[in-house]
């Protein structure tokens, strides 16, 4: 049992150099699809290189960036267990899903939540060595991770609180390095969350019909045929919204630069997108950890400018 693979994740080092009995943990932290990790983390890295920006000092950015890419993948790992736990029932119904460590027998539900326990302690590690504002407004977050599996049983936009969620980091760079969330980083938050509602829209078609026949709901349903409508929409308020974000910040043309290239990504996304093709939908989704690394290298550059000396 140790040795079956998750149906969306095959060919990993997951599956095919780790230890058999650590395999279906890892599964549960999603190592063996690590592009969720990417696309939480992504925040991070823009407010943390925005901030540095603003502050005009880069010397903590490194250190930052680091403790941030831990974090990302510790708590989206406890994030991912979680909602295994929650949602053990209704992965047991859908055919991407049933194979998943839970469902699939090869996981206790004492010993997921054992793990959660585990995986928290260590985001808590790394965030205790952030000021106590960051620390206090990391905590904050818990309250959206623990309530999003619920969503889609209630709402047809489950997508909003997961932005909510996977966009926090835009937040959190603000509090690691200047002790402040102002406009500027609320305006990046709100960019984040309207590129989470898109990009997360692109990768439930996956899963539309399944969802149809058990009742669970999403944007992907909701939207249907108007999927392409709809991210013109939330793509675009992403990139207005960032825009504002960076010219409140005082950004300069490696950032913009580095936002004309994520906003041509997120065109070409929807141009490509075919909402009948699962496979095409599950990479158009896993390209937007490039589109937050183009945004992230301009923002980088912008910060070192401003920090160098005149």
């Amino acid at each position: 049992m140790n040795g079956a693979r998750v149906a969306d994740a095959t060919g990993n080092w997951v599956d095919t150099r780790a230890p058999s009995w650590s395999r279906p943990y890892l599964r549960l932290s999603r190592f063996d699809r690590p592009i969720g990790s990417w696309l939480l983390l992504m925040p991070c890295w823009w407010s943390a290189a925005l901030a540095a920006g603003i502050a005009r000092d880069a010397s903590q950015l490194l250190l930052v960036i680091v403790l941030f890419f831990i974090g990302a993948f510790v708590m989206r790992g406890a994030g991912c267990t979680w909602n295994d736990i929650s949602d053990r029932d209704l992965d047991a119904q859908v055919e991407r899903t049933r194979s998943r460590p839970i469902p699939a027998g090869q996981v206790s539900v004492p010993q997921a939540a054992a793990f959660l326990v585990a995986q928290a302690l260590i985001g808590l590690v790394v965030l205790l060595q952030f000021n106590r504002f960051a620390i206090m407004t990391g905590i904050a977050s818990l309250v959206i991770v623990a309530v999003y599996p619920f969503m889609k049983r209630i709402t047809w936009w489950p997508q909003v609180v997961l932005g909510l969620a996977f966009s926090w980091g835009a937040l959190m760079g603000f509090a690691v390095i200047l002790g402040r969330i102002d406009a500027t980083a609320l305006l990046l938050y709100a960019g984040s969350i309207a590129w989470v509602i898109g990009y997360d829209t692109i990768y439930a078609h996956q899963d539309a019909e399944d969802d149809a026949l058990i009742g669970v709901k999403s944007t992907a349903r909701l939207f249907g045929a108007r999927t392409h409508q709809a991210l013109v929409v939330f793509y675009g308020l992403a990139v207005v919204l960032i825009g504002v974000a960076l010219a409140l910040a005082g950004a300069r043309w490696p950032a913009w630069i580095g936002l004309a290239a994520f906003a041509g990504h997120l065109v070409w996304q929807i141009r490509r997108l075919e909402i009948g093709d699962p496979a095409l939908c599950l990479r158009l989704f896993k390209s937007n950890r490039d589109a937050g690394l183009l945004l992230f290298a301009g923002l980088m550059v912008d910060a070192v400018m401003r920090a160098a000396p005149i």
